[in-house]
């Protein structure tokens, strides 16, 4: 089994299931850590029960290439299991196994192991695996590195620096493995953008015209955070001589976010606590994938915090949204249980107006729920009636 640096987070959410008659599903982008995790899991697994056998499959590695599907996966796990023992399967990138889901249940409903598996493809929880497990696994949704964990894996001090080092090359864990080189980090960050990609986009979905897809990709890296629908994409991509039809926009839309890639963050009004389905917006799994394909520019910073804050509040445990409130827009409104709270994001409060709209938007709001503006200013008041002014390395360190 391999070293590890512990994300304690994750296992304090998973450890509660251990022993649990549920299958345990580890979703997220290529690259985040989840095989790691799965190794910390099979050590904790193994501390509360020292007698326990362990079944581990990589499906990434050629020792697992045999296994095509249900049939082989049962076939390859059965003699591996022990009588008299409890029995643990552990299977890393399970998507890759057609029918998988088959082989989950036969072990779940047989009670001969416990499963924990990890998958790269938000569609592993829909279709069949929905329906055939319905009530029988539980799903834990991993990311990249927090700001704190980037600090500890990097094993550097928070300064500006290390910030910028976070905001410039994301917060893939392998990072720590690489010199401080841009060159380098970008160049490793593409062969998983790459791998993302035509594995689990083109491959999957069997797209030809890959430039239509990628050149999707681009026009939404450089659009972060501003409002769109499909046919508002459409149109514009039209003015550039990119003929994709709303239908198309929709699928790779999908894709996309089912490769954990981005996210849309729908509009939420406030005041009638109304969900909408038309118009959102889009943030990035890694910022790192943005800026290795797409280019890092300074005057990107403000979409750079939005897509930064949006990530914290969904790592929190926040359901997030675009909030509106008549012809006003509050950047976030992160909803979890009965508690919200809502974020202005701005790059510099440089003069009154732009202190008057971030500040004066959230005072329109009449709740008594956390309100606070976060920025990169030098100098932060702390709270103007009420609503908490904070610097974005702070709000990053935060446990909300």
């Amino acid at each position: 089994m391999r070293e590890y640096i512990k994300r304690d987070g994750y296992i304090e959410k998973i450890k509660p299931f251990i022993g649990k008659d549920l299958i345990k599903v580890l979703t997220g982008q290529r690259r985040v850590g989840k095989s790691y995790l799965l190794y910390q899991i099979i050590d904790e697994v193994k501390s509360l029960d020292n007698e326990s056998n362990i079944v581990f499959i990589n499906m990434e590695l050629h020792d697992f290439a045999g296994i095509k599907n249900s049939d082989d996966l049962i076939s390859y796990i059965n003699p591996h299991l022990v009588k008299k023992k409890k029995n643990y399967v552990f299977i890393d990138e399970v998507q890759d196994i057609e029918n998988f889901e088959k082989a989950l249940r036969h072990y779940q409903a047989s009670n001969t192991a416990e499963i924990f598996c990890t998958g790269s493809n938000a569609s592993l929880l829909s279709g069949e695996l929905a329906t055939l497990l319905s009530g029988r696994y539980i799903e834990f949704h991993i990311s990249g590195l927090s700001y704190n964990e980037f600090l500890r894996f990097q094993e550097i001090e928070d300064n500006s620096d290390s910030f910028n080092r976070y905001i410039r090359f994301g917060s893939l864990p392998y990072l720590r493995n690489l010199p401080n080189d841009e060159v380098v980090i970008y160049e490793y960050i593409k062969s998983v953008y790459n791998t993302i990609l035509y594995k689990d986009i083109v491959s999957r979905f069997n797209i030809r015209n890959t430039a239509l897809l990628e050149n999707l990709l681009r026009f939404l890296m450089d659009n972060i955070g501003s409002l769109f629908s499909a046919k508002k994409i459409s149109d514009y991509l039209k003015n550039q001589k990119i003929n994709l039809s709303p239908k198309v926009i929709i699928d790779y839309l999908k894709h996309f976010e089912d490769a954990f890639l981005l996210y849309d963050v729908k509009r939420y009004g406030i005041t009638g606590k109304k969900i909408f389905e038309v118009g959102e917006k889009y943030y990035f799994e890694d910022l790192g994938i943005r800026h290795a394909i797409g280019g890092y520019r300074i005057a990107d910073m403000g979409k750079i915090m939005e897509n930064l804050v949006f990530k914290h509040l969904q790592r929190n445990g926040f359901q997030v949204f675009v909030g509106t409130l008549g012809d006003n827009e509050i950047d976030f409104v992160g909803r979890k249980g009965n508690d919200s709270i809502y974020i202005q994001v701005a790059y510099r409060i440089e003069n009154q107006k732009t202190h008057d709209r971030e500040f004066g938007n959230l005072l329109k709001i009449n709740d008594n729920f956390r309100k606070m503006v976060v920025s990169m200013d030098d100098y932060i008041e702390g709270t103007f009636e009420g609503i908490e002014h904070i610097h974005i390395r702070e709000f990053l360190s935060m446990v909300l």
